[in-house]
């Protein structure tokens, strides 16, 4: 249930590693607005959106820890309508997010029975843009793939399998709490893991053996002329669909056999921003609204600390150094990242008045933003082809480093956009 694969990857930069892990743990599992294992189902939904299999899987397992309903794993038409409410702006935010306005919010937090507060939302957006940008990483750095000859495989590893990833960064930054919390983890893990495939598979048997018995009823109904109100049918023809955590023969937790249950209109994607309808959005200049200046204090106010750990976040990814990179681009440090991040701010249509983006072709080879742009706009589209034609000249923990600026643009993206709505919606 542990992040080794992304975790030894951004290991190579320990100082953001330590940023990172920090964040993730107080998203997931300290005091927050949110009920824990509904945590780990918006993460289940915002990874599904990107077909990726390695997170959902992940947070199918600890959502099953934080004792969540495993009914819920068969899909959306399982789940409380207050969570399944989430889905439009989840699928918005994945793909086009200079689509999200004040009514989407306004929908959310309408006086009802399933109705969301300020709190919970600003929780729910900071999960789903934290997990949609993750997905990236980890498409970006092949820990999707299946290891072996016949797939591209996970980057090479900074640390033996076995270890701990916190013990990589020992001295490097990672904190000493964190280390011992993730040791118990990975004690905790071991002792569970047997426990919950049995756990499981019982439940898929039950489930099973319910669902003949219903099915047998509403064929005697039909069978005597009644009528039979239809609904959900695509997901009962398939009792076990969605319920993902199963063991296979070596112990790991495989699964997440369907993914499009957890999401609803599959065929939404990304679309060029310079591509829209002129009268449906406008650019999103960030004079007007910046994260320093507006975001981080709402986000802050309404969720407490988070708006400091992000902030740290970005402002690492900003200071690591890469003047090799730079170097063999021509240019300065600062100038060559600044490159890679208003390229990605403008695929989603944020433009910064003082930047000239004729830079951006100067700086950033062909080659270099058809891999950005994939691995930004539909990670699950990264194949072995673009991903080799990519890493020629960059060393391993510079390849790293792209894939980390491309995990927090992308996340800061995000975030402008939903908080500037949230902030109109208050107004």
């Amino acid at each position: 249930g542990r992040l080794e694969a992304v975790t030894q990857q951004m290991g190579y930069h320990p100082q953001y590693l330590d940023s990172f892990l920090k964040t993730q743990h107080y998203l997931l599992h300290m005091d927050g607005p949110l009920p824990f294992d509904c945590r780990h189902y918006i993460a289940i939904m915002a990874a599904a959106r990107h077909q990726c299999r390695y997170l959902v899987n992940l947070h199918v397992l600890q959502f099953l820890r934080a004792g969540g309903d495993p009914q819920w794993l068969r899909g959306l038409d399982f789940i409380p309508p207050k969570l399944r409410n989430l889905n439009e702006i989840n699928k918005i935010l994945a793909h086009r997010p200079w689509l999200i306005t004040k009514e989407h919010i306004e929908k959310l937090l309408k006086i009802s029975e399933w109705s969301w507060s300020l709190a919970e939302l600003v929780h729910a957006v900071v999960l789903l843009a934290h997990c949609h940008a993750l997905a990236s990483f980890v498409f970006g750095c092949g820990c999707e793939q299946d290891e072996g000859p016949g797939g591209r495989g996970s980057l090479k590893p900074l640390s033996p399998g076995n270890q701990c990833f916190c013990e990589a960064t020992t001295g490097n930054g990672c904190s000493q709490d964190l280390l011992r919390i993730n040791r118990k983890r990975s004690l905790d893990s071991c002792m569970e893991l047997d426990s919950l495939r049995e756990r499981v598979q019982r439940i898929q048997v039950e489930t099973e053996g319910r669902e003949e018995t219903r099915l047998l009823q509403q064929d005697r109904e039909e069978g005597e002329g009644q009528g039979v109100e239809v609904g959900r049918t695509e997901h009962r023809s398939d009792p076990s669909a969605g319920l993902s955590p199963l063991a296979d023969t070596d112990g790991e937790v495989t699964g997440a056999t369907n993914l499009e249950c957890y999401m609803q209109d599959p065929d939404f994607g990304y679309q060029d921003f310079a591509r829209r309808d002129e009268d449906q959005t406008q650019v999103f200049r960030v004079q007007d609204y910046s994260w320093e200046d507006h975001g981080f204090s709402l986000v802050n106010r309404l969720y407490s600390d988070i708006g400091h750990l992000l902030d740290e976040k970005f402002r690492m990814v900003d200071g690591l150094q890469s003047s090799a990179m730079a170097k063999r681009q021509g240019c300065e440090p600062s100038v060559f990242k600044r490159g890679i991040w208003n390229y990605i701010h403008c695929m989603f249509g944020i433009r910064y008045d003082d930047y000239d983006y004729a830079e951006v072709n100067q700086l950033l080879e062909r080659m270099l933003k058809v891999y950005i742009k994939t691995v930004t706009c539909y990670p699950e589209k990264t194949n072995s082809e673009m991903f080799d034609r990519f890493w020629k000249q960059f060393k391993h923990s510079e390849k790293v480093h792209v894939n980390l600026l491309i995990l927090e643009a992308r996340m800061q993206a995000e975030l402008l956009y939903a908080l500037q709505a949230i902030t109109q919606y208050m107004i």
